[in-house]
């Protein structure tokens, strides 16, 4: 029995590091950032399913390295973030919802990097390493999400536009709509930050937005001009 958990493991592991697993990424991501908020919107899905939704992609985040160091780290945040989000559902007369938040952020971020690492971990290019370049995008705009939603429950405010706020999941079809109209820098005016916290990382998310694809595109033709010289 031990043995066969520990072949599940490793088969786990071993394909969460090549470069096929950017196909199932990608439609995970696809629906976490355009499907679930029109769900979300149009009252679809239960909140259980939207948690369910993020706890799947930082799981994923425990499988995308080898290295000691970062495994130890996304399973205590991911084993924290399912505590959390247990806590909120269940009877107990305690709010968890901001710290489940902040771990979710750091979660993201250090997501972010592991897949950036497997996007650029050798000199290969080809078809998927394009589709782990969407992925990390995609992943800046729900970290963009995130981030407008920690600004929110601390400061009492964030962004301002058509949608009622009530603090819980339900703000999530904005919020990741304001960070993919600020991270592509399209500024349709409906939703606007209100304090200059929110304001930064509208700011913040236009820079990487603008920089990203530049960056990335840069480093994918530079290294595909080496190898051809090679």
């Amino acid at each position: 029995m031990r043995k066969h958990l520990q072949r599940l493991v490793k088969h786990i592991n071993n394909y969460w590091l090549t470069d096929a697993s950017f196909v199932v990424l990608l439609l995970v991501l696809l629906f976490t950032v355009f499907v679930l908020p029109i769900l979300i919107e149009f009252q679809q899905v239960e909140l259980i399913f939207v948690n369910v939704v993020f706890l799947f992609l930082f799981f994923t985040g425990i499988w995308s390295s080898t290295n000691s160091f970062l495994i130890l780290l996304t399973s205590s945040l991911f084993f924290t973030q399912l505590i959390l989000r247990f806590l909120r559902f269940s009877d107990l007369p305690v709010e968890f919802y901001l710290a489940e938040r902040v771990i979710g952020l750091l979660n993201m971020i250090v997501f972010i990097f592991l897949n950036f690492r497997i996007l650029f971990r050798n000199d290969e290019i080809n078809f998927y390493r394009v589709i782990g370049a969407i992925n990390v995008y995609l992943l800046l705009a729900i970290l963009g999400a995130f981030s407008f939603e920690i600004t929110n429950l601390l400061l009492g405010d964030s962004i301002s536009g058509l949608h009622e706020f009530s603090g819980l999941d339900n703000d999530y079809s904005a919020y990741i709509y304001f960070s993919l109209v600020s991270l592509t820098t399209v500024g349709f005016g409906d939703y606007i930050p209100v304090n200059i916290v929110s304001k930064m990382i509208s700011v913040f998310l236009s820079a990487v937005g603008i920089l990203y694809p530049a960056i990335v595109i840069s480093k994918l033709v530079g290294t595909s001009n080496l190898r051809k010289e090679h």
